[in-house]
């Protein structure tokens, strides 16, 4: 495994294809973390913070330059997250983001309330996980209290979140309420056959002769282990890390399709 002089950790792990900044910074809370996981083909920005003892960051994901990720209890981040410069993520309370997820520039995502008297009768002192499920998208300079926000749900540029976001609902404003009334619903059903269609689409696009890669629609069809299958029903890919299968899956990211490992 490379060296990487700014991660202070007892236990480190960082993935193959994983670029940290110099300027980067990964520690523990007192000194050393306990424990930092950082999966392969990542990127973590210059001026990066991570200040927190159990850290966990899944393939694929990118953290920009200047965020701070901090707090008392483990943070952990699924595969291909997206988190944009300036973002703040408090785990005071804990954090757990699922696959798949946007964070868009200059968000703050907050797992505790306290700062106020408590002796002098200060009534706001909380700690609470904030639990985001897979595919959620908070466009930008969005602010959450801790919340549970669950998969496909999305909230608009500017957003206020102090209240739970339901499945494949879109929010808006400060405080945010829900839109999905006025302006539909983040994701729409796509039929099966569609997406191997587009799949399969998006693979002539990348190349007119892949040598081991190919789109099938559920596990039964697995029948080599030097092929990487990217299985549509499931959204799982058989990971092998050829260099082939890491290049299609950057043609794919972010906005194409998602796939995460089986």
């Amino acid at each position: 495994m490379t060296h990487f002089p700014n991660i202070h950790s007892e236990h480190i792990s960082v993935g193959i294809n994983t670029v940290i900044e110099p300027t980067a910074s990964i520690k523990g809370l007192n000194g050393k973390a306990h424990n930092i996981v950082i999966g392969d083909n990542c990127y973590i920005g210059s001026n990066v913070q991570i200040i927190i003892d159990e850290f966990d960051i899944g393939d694929y994901s990118k953290v920009h330059h200047h965020t701070n990720i901090h707090g008392y209890k483990p943070c952990t981040i699924g595969h291909n997250a997206w988190i944009g410069q300036y973002t703040i993520i408090d785990s005071i309370g804990g954090v757990t983001i699922g696959n798949n997820c946007g964070i868009g520039a200059q968000s703050q995502m907050w797992s505790h309330i306290k700062y106020g008297d408590t002796l002098e009768g200060s009534r706001f002192k909380s700690e609470k996980e904030l639990v985001i499920g897979d595919d959620v998208w908070l466009v930008g300079h969005c602010i959450l209290s801790p919340v549970s926000v669950e998969s496909k749900s999305m909230a608009l540029v500017g957003s206020v979140i102090t209240s739970d976001m339901k499945y494949n609902r879109i929010y808006g404003g400060s405080p945010a309420i829900d839109l999905t009334d006025k302006i539909g619903r983040p994701f729409q059903e796509v039929p099966l056959p569609e997406k191997i269609r587009v799949m399969n689409q998006y693979l002539q696009d990348f190349s007119t002769a892949p040598r081991k890669l190919r789109i099938i629609e559920n596990e039964a069809e697995i029948k080599n282990e030097d092929v990487t299958y990217f299985i549509v029903s499931s959204r799982k890919y058989t990971k092998r890390n050829t260099l082939e299968e890491i290049a299609f899956m950057n043609f794919l990211l972010p906005e194409k399709a998602k796939f995460t490992p089986m």
